[in-house]
């Protein structure tokens, strides 16, 4: 029995580190080198996909000195990053793809949309009105308002019933006092459901 045979090695408790890298990888691509090349790098421009096996200690050197950008001018690299910000494809200024815009048969599928938002736009928008509980309706046609009244306006009318049915206006009478307790608690009403 060899005891230094690759298949020994292969089934050993602790095999040799060496020997199984250099059975998995391919030999350093770096002149004069024997040891396996376990790091890739790649080869340049214009060769996407190809890449070099080095060993660790050459594929430190290679990464020092490998510049994607070698051969190139200025401008070809200053353009090269411009690209890199669509992905190196095509773009349009704004306008020129007019086909897009509209679509294949020339039908732009956004101008109903569009004319619909106009519309809406140029139409006088109305506040909403919410609709009103039994109490509130009752609780106005107790002040002699109509159902549009809010805020000052029904402030002055309270006040103006206020002052008619008081009984210190009326000379003491005290026949007005159910008229002025309705009043009063229409009011209390209106003002707690945010109308005044």
């Amino acid at each position: 029995m060899k005891l230094d045979s690759k298949i020994f090695d292969s089934i050993r408790v602790k095999p040799d580190k060496d020997r199984v890298a250099e059975d998995r990888h391919p030999t350093c691509d770096h002149k004069g080198c024997k040891r396996p090349g376990t790091h890739k790098a790649p080869k340049g421009r214009d060769m996407e996909g190809q890449y070099f096996n080095f060993c660790v200690d050459h594929v430190r050197e290679y990464n020092k000195s490998y510049n994607y950008f070698t051969g190139m001018q200025d401008d070809d690299v200053r353009s090269y990053h411009k690209d890199s910000l669509t992905g190196h494809r095509p773009t349009w200024k704004m306008g020129v793809n007019k086909q897009a815009a509209d679509g294949p048969d020339g039908y732009d599928p956004r101008e109903n949309m569009r004319s619909n938002a106009h519309r809406r736009a140029s139409e006088a928008r109305r506040p909403r009105q919410r609709k009103l509980l039994a109490l509130e309706k009752r609780s106005l046609d107790v002040l002699n308002l109509p159902q549009t009244a809010r805020g000052d306006e029904i402030k002055a009318r309270y006040k103006e019933l206020v002052k008619l049915n008081h009984p210190d206006a009326n000379g003491g009478d005290r026949s007005c006092e159910d008229r002025l307790r309705e009043i009063i608690q229409a009011y209390q009403v209106l003002k707690k459901s945010g109308f005044c």
